[in-house]
């Protein structure tokens, strides 16, 4: 059974992102996963897996009919690709390390993505995005961001929908990989499920802050989101 002190802060972050990621498309793992892994590092990255599966779900029960099925089946060709080398990464690589990589390449695509006038999606930058979020998204908890920007200029429904139909199949992928290269405790597994309320009332809680974004404003809040998360991992690990 997980900590009380690990209840109360990480699932105050978890329940802070789920009410993000229900209104935006993503931010459960971006909000939680700094939290998690500066205070309970053995954790990570399994607790935060299994927790965000719970959100899409919520979500496609209400926006399914808005996801892009046919581009993000793309993407998840790619995060194939990339789930093995996330894998080697959290066997090999220190944590701080990776952490500070993966803060600087999200700012270099947030960067990159804000200064271009509309970012193609196609076949190949799908597959690309996929390949970098599988890496990331295993090694660390964090995949959404690269996805997130190719779409950031569709509707608030039709993000939200293509991330969560994302976010299942890659999070799912994640666990069977780590859990078959043994790097899935059941420690991580019970954490994770015992998040699982906390990101409930997050996605209860978020409906007006939903209506409120998706009367177009979604792409200045989804990019706050992606950018802010990208500078607290550089900063909690140089620091």
């Amino acid at each position: 059974m997980p900590h009380l002190e690990f209840l109360v802060f990480c699932g105050l972050a978890a329940l802070i992102g789920a009410i993000v990621q229900s209104s935006v498309g993503l931010g459960v793992g971006l909000v939680a996963t700094p939290v998690v892994t500066m205070l309970f590092p053995s954790l990570m990255p399994g607790s935060i897996l299994v927790m965000a599966l719970l959100l899409p779900v919520a979500t496609l029960a209400q926006e399914f009919g808005h996801a892009d099925l046919r581009g993000i089946g793309w993407a998840f060709a790619g995060r194939v690709a990339g789930t093995p080398a996330g894998v080697w990464l959290v066997a090999a690589v220190p944590d701080r390390a990776l952490s500070v990589v993966i803060g600087f390449f999200v700012l270099a695509a947030l960067a990159a993505t804000s200064w271009t006038r509309e970012v193609p999606r196609n076949r190949r930058t799908l597959a690309a995005a996929g390949l970098v979020s599988g890496t990331t998204g295993t090694a660390s908890g964090i995949g959404g961001p690269p996805i997130a920007l190719l779409y950031q200029r569709e509707s608030g429904p039709r993000v939200r929908a293509t991330l969560a139909v994302y976010f299942i199949v890659g999070a799912l992928l994640s666990l069977v990989t780590l859990a078959a290269a043994g790097q899935l405790p059941a420690v991580q597994v019970v954490a994770g499920l015992a998040l699982m309320p906390f990101v409930l009332v997050g996605f209860a809680a978020a409906g007006p802050l939903r209506r409120y974004l998706d009367a177009g404003r979604l792409r200045a809040a989804l990019l706050i989101v992606v950018g802010s998360s990208a500078v607290a991992l550089i900063v909690r690990n140089l620091v």
